[in-house]
């Protein structure tokens, strides 16, 4: 993986605007148009990797669920920028979803 590549990531998931998210494969076919390379795979990779620093909650699956091993975690940081969920509100509901119709983030929706 290049760092090129591993930058990009970070750049675009840094610019996801708090209440919104992006999918593994959005963030993929994004940077697809502008590199030609990646997958969701590699940008699950890189956020892996990427440690805490990132809004790494703002990154789900293509059913809008966080990332298992921090399901509680990421659920209770997007319920708390309104983030738009599935659940009745409970902050250990690890069912909840994002509703990706009213959440999903692109550039330049702003």
């Amino acid at each position: 993986m290049s760092e090129d590549y591993l930058e990009a990531v970070l750049d675009l998931v840094e610019a996801i605007p708090e209440g919104h998210v992006m999918t593994y494969g959005t963030v993929a076919e994004v940077l697809r148009e502008e590199l030609g390379v990646g997958g969701p795979r590699q940008v699950g990779q890189v956020m892996a990797r990427a440690g805490s620093d990132l809004p790494w909650w703002r990154v789900v699956d293509a059913t809008g669920r966080p990332p298992a091993a921090l399901r509680a975690q990421a659920l209770e940081r997007l319920r708390a920028e309104g983030c738009p969920l599935t659940d009745d509100g409970r902050a250990r509901d690890l069912d909840a979803r994002v509703v990706l119709r009213r959440a999903l983030w692109w550039p330049g929706d702003d």
